[in-house]
């Protein structure tokens, strides 16, 4: 009989080759779908690295509470991680978080506290600041700041980067993750460049977030909105977990780039893929219409597409918001 916890069970995630929606002979792309993980999502590996460092640190004590800003599923992570160990969590999000995402956190038990998505990074209401200031107020509280938390690509370093290494043995010659914290991109960006200096690492970024015009510039325009409606990836300030140095290409998408894709995975390939998994998989394509030699990318799909059956999967949802998607 097997004794493993649900914890025990965050990672070693499978990655599948993608059979029909890839149309270049020469090249092999593979998804590592990450809604394996219990709560549905990448994220469970970054909260549980977090909260053991925590724990062990002192930082987060039995009956504490844990806060934590979120587009969804870090917040589902926690939420799971904090029923599962005994603490109260406290949960913020932008207003743009779909439905389903924010009745998974309550299903879990955990507050959640709503801001506007229109929130400059500098107003007390964006969903950072809001959470900062909850954390200040409440006694024994810990917050997880996966935008600044160095645990944060540590954790895609420890276990993602040498889980994809080892699936691809060693063949792996181009990762591509688009991102918010920057975790994913970062962590296993720097693993695959350790093992292999060759590796290229591309960013798919959407159109709104500061990230793209700051990897080309180095700079940041001060009045951008983020004004698309992918959850999960892309920024209106820069998150310290992100490392632009581990990054040799960032390409821009639009919402309907990354909404169509994703409803082309379903349909051609079976997997039923979130908004920022859509994103991955357009970047891995135009990648690889780009290149000449045989190659072997591989991206993630960060959560399962469930969480967005009232958003893009819903064509009603589509209407009202003035998408055409070819699909």
């Amino acid at each position: 009989m097997h004794s493993k916890q649900l914890l025990d069970t965050v990672g070693n995630t499978p990655l599948v080759r993608l059979q029909k929606i890839n149309p270049f002979p020469q090249i092999e792309i593979y998804v590592k779908l990450e809604f394996f993980n219990p709560s549905g999502s990448i994220k469970d590996r970054i909260v549980k690295h977090i909260i053991e460092d925590a724990e062990a640190k002192g930082l987060l004590k039995p009956g504490g509470t844990i806060v934590e800003n979120t587009s969804g599923n870090t917040g589902a992570a926690v939420a799971m991680m904090a029923a599962i160990k005994g603490y109260k969590a406290i949960l913020t999000m932008p207003d743009k978080v779909s439905k389903e995402k924010q009745d998974a956190l309550k299903v879990f038990g955990a507050e959640i506290v709503v801001t506007p998505t229109a929130a400059p990074p500098d107003s007390p209401d964006h969903y950072v600041n809001t959470a900062k200031q909850i954390a200040k107020e409440i006694p024994n509280s810990f917050r997880i700041n996966q935008y600044d938390n160095l645990k944060n690509p540590e954790a895609h370093y420890l276990s993602t980067g040498p889980e994809i290494w080892k699936q691809t043995n060693g063949k792996v010659t181009h990762f591509v993750a688009s991102g918010s914290t920057g975790g994913t991109v970062s962590g296993v960006g720097k693993y695959l460049k350790e093992k292999n200096p060759a590796v290229q690492i591309v960013m798919p970024d959407p159109i709104g977030s500061i990230y793209y015009d700051y990897f080309k510039t180095g700079r940041i325009e001060a009045d951008r909105v983020c004004a698309y409606q992918v959850e999960g990836v892309g920024e209106d300030h820069l998150a310290l977990a992100m490392d632009f140095s581990l990054i040799d290409e960032m390409y821009q998408f639009t919402d309907e780039d990354a909404f169509t894709m994703a409803r082309r995975l379903a349909h051609e390939e079976g997997i039923f893929a979130g908004g920022t998994g859509g994103a991955n998989v357009w970047g891995a394509l135009k990648l690889a219409k780009n290149l000449e030699e045989p190659a072997v990318i591989v991206t993630v799909i960060p959560d399962n597409g469930v969480k967005y059956l009232s958003k893009f999967y819903n064509d009603e949802w589509l209407k009202q918001n003035n998408y055409s998607l070819n699909i």
